[in-house]
């Protein structure tokens, strides 16, 4: 198994619109493609409910993803659907971190 962390840093105001707006409009984007890439059991996204103390080190907004296997995640990347959500989400961040990395099933 594949596990997909993503965490984006979102831009203030874009667009004169609130980064907690962006927040909610890229987790309802990044949900809907639940049960519709292949290979892809599980898909979570969670926006950022408290700030830390120096509030530098925060994300915005944080997928998690379970793959099947590499093919699947390669496949997720090219999907139409995942391809439609990423001019939106660069328009929006900051920055962007991501990590992949396998789990062995017992």
């Amino acid at each position: 198994m594949i596990k997909h962390i993503v965490l984006w840093k979102l831009k203030d105001n874009v667009g004169g619109r609130p980064k907690l707006d962006h927040a909610l409009c890229l987790k309802e984007a990044l949900e809907n493609l639940n049960g519709k890439i292949p290979g892809m059991p599980l898909l979570e996204v969670g926006v950022h409910v408290k700030d830390s103390e120096s509030g530098d080190d925060d994300a915005d907004v944080i997928l998690y993803a379970e793959f099947d296997n590499l093919e699947s995640l390669e496949n997720y990347y090219s999907h139409p659907e995942h391809v439609k959500i990423k001019p939106f989400a660069q328009s929006i961040r900051r920055e962007r971190r991501v990590i992949n990395y396998e789990v062995k099933r017992a």
